[in-house]
């Protein structure tokens, strides 16, 4: 059963919180994160990147930054900008977005659930990027963005939610993303008691998204379990930062495929070669968006195209091999177009669903790409299906909503 526990959480003060709160780095460009660190003192960012304080350069991911990043993560609970609860809470948190709403509940999850197999995974993690995050986590001792996990919708945390949210919020801000941020602490020790107990009786949670930070959680406090043979199993490295939903407030987009040549092919001998396992109709330029499973649209030339997998190309018993993602690969990008490892090969970019095809089309056309390839979302069954069977999926197979803002809530792993 789940263990989920609840915290001292360490959040920004309330008139400051639409300030500090930020984007997860990667998605700034290098423009928009100078912007972001010259116009705001408060962002988050400024842990991040603290080289700006003093204007010393440091190399990414070096000791000398992540010092750096502790200091200034200090820095700002010397300020003011970051207090802590007084007394463990849990916090519930939502989020609007696009006619879209999210709501769940923020904890920290047991690294001994991870190991157990408690917590449910869906994607390989890449022990060089493990490392690097346990490293930071050794240093910095902190977590300041949640990973994200679904369980099967209970009608007693449902409940309880609906009676705190019912309640005025601690923060609640639109950033300028046009993204509504609301938080509610709950540190009612009935309340707490409740959430913690249903949580307990939960068989498994799945991660939804950030497989690598749980991964390196874990890592870390495997290390320290190592160094300290007395431990007790409740020092705050045993856990880790999560937002649990009810896998029906999730929302899983499909993650789509560009690639920017054909290797060495004309378009008509490409179109022959995806013609062996494909059935393929030309829809000109009518874009086609798939409209079930086992559908793709391919976008080529300025023509949109629906390719339907021929008979006795998907094999239905194999759960991870028969995900589109999957079909694609194995059918097209391997064998025609010798793509064969996505997290490498520099010819093959993504395009989150969120953006729509429009944008799958725009890098066709006006960037360096040659074909694009729109693939039909994963359902959340499909996603319960491949971590309940060991599966894994392709890289970039989910596109999940919501994504959180760093700096919102921060668990300590310190005492």
């Amino acid at each position: 059963m789940a263990t989920i526990v609840p915290f001292k959480g360490i959040r920004p003060a309330a008139d400051k919180v639409h300030l500090v709160a930020s984007r997860t780095v990667d998605n700034y460009s290098r423009a928009d994160l100078n912007d972001k660190l010259r116009g705001n003192p408060y962002t988050f960012l400024h842990v991040i990147h603290p080289d700006l304080s003093d204007g010393q350069r440091t190399k990414p991911g070096s000791p000398e930054r992540l010092r750096k990043v502790k200091a200034q993560y200090r820095q700002f609970h010397k300020e003011g900008i970051f207090v802590r609860d007084p007394g463990t809470c849990y916090y519930i948190y939502r989020q609007q977005k696009q006619g879209n709403t999210y709501t769940g509940i923020i904890g920290c999850s047991s690294i001994d659930d991870y190991f157990n197999g408690t917590i449910k995974i869906h994607e390989q993690t890449l022990s060089e990027r493990e490392k690097k995050l346990k490293d930071y986590l050794e240093i910095c001792d902190f977590n300041a963005e949640p990973v994200l996990f679904c369980y099967p919708d209970d009608a007693a945390i449902d409940k309880l939610t609906a009676q705190v949210t019912a309640r005025r919020p601690e923060y609640d801000f639109t950033t300028t993303d046009r993204v509504r941020h609301t938080l509610w602490v709950v540190s009612d020790e009935k309340e707490v008691g409740l959430i913690l107990e249903r949580f307990g009786k939960l068989p498994a949670v799945y991660i939804a998204d950030g497989h690598h930070r749980s991964a390196s959680s874990a890592l870390l406090g495997k290390s320290r379990r190592e160094k300290n043979p007395g431990f007790t199993g409740k020092e705050p490295w045993n856990y880790y930062l999560g937002i649990f939903f009810p896998e029906t407030q999730l929302k899983i987009y499909d993650f789509n495929r560009v690639v920017n040549e054909l290797n060495g092919l004309s378009d008509d001998q490409f179109l022959e070669k995806v013609g062996d396992k494909f059935t393929i109709e030309n829809k000109g330029e009518t874009t086609v968006c798939p409209q079930k499973l086992h559908e793709f649209g391919m976008y080529l030339s300025g023509n949109w195209y629906l390719l339907t997998p021929k008979k006795g190309v998907v094999n239905s018993n194999d759960p991870a091999g028969s995900l589109d993602a999957s079909i694609l690969t194995q059918h097209i990008l391997s064998p025609v177009l010798d793509i064969h490892d996505l997290r490498t090969d520099k010819r093959v970019g993504f395009v989150s669903g969120i953006k729509g095809l429009g944008e799958l089309k725009n890098q066709v056309d006006n960037w360096n790409f040659s074909v694009g390839f729109a693939l039909y979302p994963v359902s959340m069954q499909q996603l319960k299906h491949i971590a309940d069977t060991n599966s894994i999926m392709p890289p970039k197979t989910t596109y999940v909503e919501p994504k959180m803002r760093s700096g919102l809530v921060i668990y300590s792993l310190e005492d």
